[in-house]
């Protein structure tokens, strides 16, 4: 078997901006763009965000480690676990997403204080 680069390793489920996102106090922040999905394991590592922009334009996408959302079934929603501060000051790309390679994922995994094995791709 050979070493494949991990960005090869990942793929991307969009959902066309229809999952909506909030804050712990309801407010909302954005939606959900894409999951990006470990190939091999078929589990969900990042959710990548939008936030801001209007009529697509001026749009910014996050990167999110899966594990700092909770779902809410009732209003149907994730609900981002950290401040939007923080959110708004984390990795991120408004034209050119980055290559999901490891280095990208110790890049956010550190950003935001996961251990970076839950980000391994």
């Amino acid at each position: 078997m050979t070493d494949q680069p991990a960005t090869q390793l990942l793929i991307s489920s969009n959902r066309s901006d229809a999952m909506k996102v909030r804050s712990r106090d309801g407010e909302r922040i954005g939606s959900v763009h894409a999951f990006m999905i470990d190939k091999r394991s078929g589990h969900s590592l990042y959710a990548v965000l939008t936030i801001g922009g209007f009529l697509g334009m001026g749009k910014a996408f996050y990167p999110l480690p899966f594990a700092l959302l909770d779902f809410d079934p009732i209003s149907d929603a994730y609900v981002v676990t950290i401040d939007r501060r923080v959110l708004e000051g984390g990795p991120s790309w408004a034209n050119n997403a980055p290559d999901f390679d490891q280095a990208y994922a110790d890049r956010v995994a550190s950003y935001y204080s996961v251990p970076a094995e839950n980000l391994a791709v």
